[in-house]
């Protein structure tokens, strides 16, 4: 077998890269549903922290479009997976720690055709992106096991907090304080 053209293994490279970035489409859509869900419920904690893994996530996927742009391709738009609405509080912190594990498996294998087709760099940010979504898993399972071990006391200590703890607002309008450029 013939090694791979330069140009074949630039394309193995974006391949995995728009896959990643439809995960993270699809993740920030789950997430933001969670976040608005958990809101009308009044757990306005736990929507906080889901808007801004979120927004981890919309960072993750501008920097695989940027990247993908970089080696000449052209970012996917679409997710392909439907967003699960609806979802038992008391079930979507362990359906979140699951959706993370399987997205550190899987970056865990692109990394590895990244280094397979001579893309040091796509693979080490990769790796940075794997670093922050285990940061995520934690945080979902390990509030996943709090609502398994106290249940009702849990989620009780975090009804009626606001929706804004922890979040501090970060973007084109707030960074100009609403003006137009």
């Amino acid at each position: 077998m013939a090694p791979k053209s330069r140009e074949e293994r630039r394309q193995k490279v974006i391949e995995v890269l728009n896959k990643a970035r439809a995960m993270e489409l699809h993740a920030i859509h789950q997430y933001m549903n969670q976040h608005y869900h958990l809101d009308d419920k009044d757990y306005g904690e736990l929507a906080a922290k889901i808007k801004l893994i979120a927004i981890d996530e919309m960072r993750h996927a501008e920097m695989f479009a940027e990247r993908i742009k970089e080696l000449g391709g052209e970012p996917v738009t679409e997710h392909g997976h439907k967003v699960q609405k609806g979802q038992k509080v008391e079930q979507l912190f362990a359906f979140d720690a699951r959706l993370e594990d399987n997205t550190i498996d899987v970056y865990n294998g692109f990394a590895g055709v990244c280094r397979e087709n001579g893309d040091s760099l796509t693979m080490k940010l990769f790796e940075a992106i794997i670093a922050e979504e285990q940061i995520h898993y934690n945080y979902f399972d390990n509030v996943d096991e709090h609502i398994q071990t106290l249940g009702d006391t849990f989620l009780a200590k975090i009804a009626g907090t606001p929706s804004s703890a922890g979040l501090t607002p970060k973007g084109f309008a707030v960074g100009t304080g609403g003006e137009a450029a």
